[in-house]
């Protein structure tokens, strides 16, 4: 027997089966191959049809199947994992009523300053951990002040992940975890934050049931069976955000342990007990998907926008021939520091937690009669790793005890010289996994039926690719990143 996991992404969607009596993953399947467009009719939007998000489930799922062999009567239950923040609006009928305004759309960003201003930062930070900002409840306002015909008619507001779920099982249901994403629950109170709600206008009635991360959330329908190809009356049993279904995915539960990926963007995912922030507006702080009132568990999630795009861009224009590898490699010809060649990477808009400024990218000492491409290799790993190692610190300075990172072996942390200056700045091992999100969604589906036993049991079995050490001499490395938070102290100040 078998359970299958998803994983609803802005770029496609993907799924896992994994098996019931091992974990062990049977395969994964993508679709589209490319990746899916995002519609913006403004500058700063983003938004995507969920009913196209169902239609790739579906087809991903026969993808798999197909892949496999493995018959679809021995899939005993659904886990999903899904693109955060995102607002999905449907009526009584369940239709969906507008394109969903997804996690990379700015338009609500005042409507979230706002209410912060509005309700204070004494309310927002001690009960929601976080300002409104510009997540799911600002982007439903942004509905209602803009498009009042079509707030008229909803019925229930939706995740994406929850999307899914109703598709799958014709129920209308969420979770606390996914709530506090969408900055809707109060910590403090252990509810849903009404008061917010009544402070901007809009109904309570419009969330869905709350139900359990780990849970028998609903049973897929005979008209979902016929769809998607699974079988009618099998549970969804776990759903949860992107990022701590990553976490939990590289076996990341208890505080001081950290979950990282260094994509496009980078995410630094840093689970505390500690229910205080005063990093509210430069950190986000979300329930984690093993939080109860009794056990808090927080996720602080710290995203660095320009993460792998520089190194991306500086490959691509200087050696676009070249493999990573081969950059890599190039890179670890120069010392450390990058014979005072300095990078900050921050040019992919404004960063939040340099407080929402957009500083730009910057290189810096550049040398026309010593520096190669090599050193701009190495200052551009380098430059993201201190970007990474100054997101850390600020995690720390907000009751964060690093005992150990975790991350994915898919992205920057492939290469040796980021890793190991993270390791050394931070004194903490870095665990490279060798997982994917789809596959920890349906591991997880697997402990709640109870095949496998506690989620650190489950997850322990990942296959570690390597693990980082500090470096003891580590001396050039604080230097080099001394001069680097310096550099960028002076920019950000001017």
């Amino acid at each position: 027997m078998y359970y299958i996991g998803y994983d609803i992404g802005s770029s496609s969607i993907k799924a896992a089966l994994i098996e019931a009596n091992s974990g062990k993953a049977a395969g994964v399947a993508q679709y589209p191959e490319r990746e899916m467009a995002i519609l913006s009719l403004e500058i700063g939007w983003a938004e995507q049809d969920p009913e196209l998000w169902w239609e790739y489930t579906c087809k991903v799922t026969q993808k798999l199947l197909t892949q496999t062999g493995i018959a679809s009567k021995k899939i005993k239950g659904i886990g999903i994992s899904y693109q955060m923040h995102g607002l999905v609006i449907i009526d009584k009928d369940q239709k969906v009523l507008r394109p969903s305004i997804i996690w990379c759309d700015s338009r609500a960003v005042e409507i979230g300053n706002s209410a912060f201003e509005g309700l204070g930062e004494d309310q927002c930070m001690s009960n929601l951990l976080n300002s409104p900002g510009n997540f799911t409840l600002s982007k439903l306002k942004w509905v209602k002040d803009n498009e009042p015909k079509v707030f008229e008619k909803v019925d229930k507001i939706v995740l994406p992940g929850d999307f899914i779920a109703l598709k799958l099982t014709g129920e209308a249901t969420t979770t606390i975890p996914g709530l506090s994403e969408g900055i809707m629950w109060d910590f403090k109170q252990n509810k849903l934050a009404d008061w917010l709600f009544e402070y901007m206008g809009i109904s309570t009635s419009l969330i869905p049931t709350l139900v359990p991360t780990f849970s028998n959330q609903g049973a897929v329908s005979k008209r979902a069976s016929n769809q998607i190809g699974l079988p009618e009356g099998i549970p969804v049993l776990y759903r949860a955000g992107d990022q701590p279904n990553n976490a939990l995915s590289l076996n990341v539960f208890h505080p001081g342990e950290i979950a990282a990926t260094g994509g496009t963007s980078g995410v630094v995912y840093a689970v505390t007990d500690n229910s205080k922030t005063k990093e509210g507006l430069r950190v986000n702080n979300f329930a984690h998907v093993n939080y109860t009132k009794e056990n808090p568990r927080i996720g602080k999630l710290l995203n660095i926008n320009g993460a792998g795009i520089q190194y991306s861009w500086m490959k691509n224009l200087i050696a676009p021939a070249n493999s990573y590898n081969d950059t890599n490699e190039l890179a670890s010809n120069v010392p450390v520091g990058s014979d005072n060649l300095r990078i900050l990477p921050f040019g992919n808009g404004a960063e939040r937690m340099l407080n929402n400024r957009n500083i730009g990218s910057s290189i810096i000492n550049l040398n026309f009669n010593k520096h190669q491409n090599q050193h701009l290799f190495r200052a551009a790993l380098e430059g993201i790793a201190f970007a990474f190692v100054y997101g850390i610190d600020i995690l720390k300075g907000d009751g964060v005890e690093v005992s150990g990172m975790r991350a994915g072996n898919d992205n920057l942390f492939r290469s040796e010289i980021f890793s190991k200056t993270i390791a050394t700045l931070i004194d903490s091992e870095i665990s490279i996994i060798d997982t994917t999100g789809a596959i920890g969604a349906a591991r997880a589906a697997g402990v709640c039926m109870g095949d496998f036993s506690t989620l650190e049991e489950t997850f322990s079995d990942n296959e570690l690719v390597m693990t980082y050490h500090p470096l003891k001499d580590n001396q050039m490395y604080i230097d080099a990143f001394s001069s680097w938070v310096n550099d960028l102290e002076t920019r950000y100040n001017n």
